[in-house]
């Protein structure tokens, strides 16, 4: 072995300090906007990025009930879930915005998380506002766009 290899760099908890960062959600794609937060929620935008560590910044979307979906997806998705009785429950996207509009966001987001612990901690850092207000204004975000064409 030589002198000078060089190690890779892992990141201990505590190592890094979090930032904020506001989205408006705004006629955006649903899933270009989920893919970008999702990587923001993991830290994988971080040349620090650790992947059995939270690394990951907080992010916060406002009008959050203004975002799209592209062809027809807003009457052919459909939302489903169990409820512990027999049969599924299930909605369509149209009804899902009536309801609840930032599940729609939240949904999409968590299937691009991992799917454990970690997974469950990075979503807790997504805040969903419907509206253009959030209660964030301590944290100082810095505004960001997101989901962009170039």
């Amino acid at each position: 072995m030589s002198a000078n290899t060089s190690k890779s760099y892992m990141a201990k908890p505590g190592d890094l300090d979090p930032k904020w960062w506001l989205v408006d959600g705004t006629d955006l794609i649903v899933g270009r906007l989920a893919s970008d937060i999702a990587m923001i929620l993991m830290g994988k935008h971080r040349p620090t990025y650790t992947p059995h560590i939270d690394t990951g910044d907080y992010v916060i979307v406002v009008n959050c009930e203004k975002v799209k979906f592209s062809g027809r997806k807003w009457d052919q998705k459909t939302y489903t879930w169990y409820t512990g009785y027999p049969g599924l429950r299930s909605e369509t996207a149209t009804e899902r915005l009536a309801k609840r509009p930032e599940l729609i966001l939240r949904e999409a987001v968590r299937r691009m998380l991992p799917k454990s612990k970690l997974g469950r901690k990075m979503l807790s850092k997504l805040k969903l506002v419907v509206g253009p207000d959030h209660d964030h204004q301590a944290q100082c975000p810095e505004p960001l766009q997101l989901a962009v064409k170039s």
